[in-house]
């Protein structure tokens, strides 16, 4: 695993020489390949270990989620290179936000986990606050910093204080514990649902992707909330028995939140804001899945994870490149677009489509095995789960024909089509998230 981390690390001066933004892509590519490449047959444990660096099948897809995401957020990003906009710093910024979350994902020692799962933090404040659009960018960081931080520092106390018991902090040795104590629990487990986001605790989510630019939306929609998942999977093993008692608390929050937030995207009408919505609505069967703690509910959770990283970063791709022609996300003046530009219809439909769980997107099998889990750990849980699910294909299908159908704004007379970039940025969002299902089984198997 330290060879993957030197290999970006020597990246970082490559990102000041000129002219090579599109080689800094490339590299990445090219880690992403050979990181594809190193996956072991022993699935059940860490493998590739070195130092404090590991890796099991959970940080694996979530790092090949986050150098996937981090290709194509520059790529997205063309607009930048073009205005010549601090790029060296921008590239910089997301090649260190890289190193962070690879870090995160694949540290075993639980304090280098928290130190990491904190730093990237600040490469994502720098995205918004630098290379934002509106003024209330500032308030939208404060949030975002002030929500995190808030709920990860009993989290560092947490982690001492299991130290200062067991003396020793490697994560995969934490099956061997059980620590029966309401206080640690609530320190440990509140700084991961406020990352995922739990509903209450959800209001810097859509602030911040409102705010950000196109590269800080993807990053935070399709790796950020993950970190939240990635950090109860772990602990989640040291609190089995408490969380037998307490996990209804949860998982009703969650799913009446998860409802109550699909309600309110219908009230949305910045596009933007609508998607970052429906992240807290898929975000909400994520957590229930992971707090039934069983096995349909942890693959579940997994495959909606990766799923909706996909699927929720071409969203906001597909908003700016409207963003880009009519400057702006109002679902007002964005409307009639399929008179314009009919080839980009066809990628608001599939990535839509994706995110309502039609098959064979990866979302429709996380979701199955999300309605598995928590159908069997409680029935009652029926009808949330169909709410949630039929308002999730309402407000895609709202958002899809308000800004295809309708009258077009007679301001927008000149417009022109995507560009290959764009339809190749759309493609490889959406042909990952739909191919993955032909192997599915591995994910099942190995899980």
């Amino acid at each position: 695993m330290m060879k993957f981390f030197m290999f970006m690390l020597f990246m970082i001066p490559l990102i000041f020489l000129k002219n090579l933004f599109w080689l800094v892509q490339m590299m990445l590519m090219m880690l992403f390949v050979l990181f594809m490449m190193k996956i072991s047959i022993n699935l059940n444990y860490f493998f590739n270990l070195s130092y404090i660096l590991g890796c099991d099948i959970l940080s694996y897809g979530l790092i090949m989620l986050s150098i996937w995401i981090i290709i194509l957020m520059i790529m997205a990003s063309e607009n930048l290179y073009k205005m010549n906009f601090y790029i060296e710093f921008f590239l910089f910024n997301i090649m260190f936000l890289l190193i962070m979350l690879y870090l995160t994902f694949s540290t075993i020692n639980m304090f280098m986990f928290y130190f990491f799962f904190e730093s990237s933090l600040i490469p994502t404040l720098i995205l918004i606050i630098g290379w934002g659009y509106q003024p209330e960018r500032i308030q939208a960081s404060i949030y975002l910093l002030f929500y995190t931080l808030f709920a990860s520092l009993p989290m560092l106390l947490g982690i001492f204080y299991f130290y200062i018991q067991n003396n020793y902090m490697n994560m995969y040795m934490m099956k061997f514990y059980n620590m029966n104590s309401y206080l640690l629990y609530l320190s440990m487990i509140l700084a991961f649902l406020v990352k995922m986001p739990m509903y209450f605790v959800h209001l810097w989510l859509p602030k911040a992707h409102v705010e950000a630019p196109v590269s800080g939306s993807m990053i935070l929609a399709g790796v950020m909330l993950k970190l939240g998942g990635y950090g109860l999977y772990r602990f989640m093993l040291i609190f089995q028995e408490i969380n037998m008692k307490i996990s209804f608390l949860w998982i009703i929050i969650s799913l009446i939140g998860g409802f109550y937030i699909s309600l309110q995207c219908f009230c949305q009408v910045d596009m933007k804001s609508l998607i970052a919505y429906s992240s807290v609505a898929h975000m909400s069967m994520v957590i229930g899945g992971i707090f039934t703690m069983n096995y349909w509910g942890y693959i579940g959770s997994y495959l909606m994870m990766i799923g909706h990283g996909l699927c929720s970063s071409g969203l906001f791709c597909l908003v700016n490149i409207n963003y880009e022609r009519l400057h702006s996300r109002s679902l007002y003046i964005n409307k009639g677009m399929m008179n314009f530009m009919p080839s980009m219809s066809m990628w608001w439909f599939m990535l839509l489509s994706s995110n309502m769980s039609a098959p064979p997107s990866l979302n429709l099998m996380g979701e199955i095995s999300l309605i598995n889990s928590l159908m069997s750990w409680s029935w009652l849980l029926l009808l949330l789960l169909m709410l949630i699910s039929f308002f999730s294909a309402g407000y895609s299908l709202y958002l899809y024909s308000f800004s295809q159908h309708g009258k077009f704004y007679m301001g927008i007379y000149s417009l022109f089509m995507g560009n290959s970039r764009e339809y190749l940025l759309l493609m490889l969002h959406w042909l990952p998230l739909n191919m993955i299902i032909l192997k599915i089984d591995n994910f099942m198997i190995w899980f």
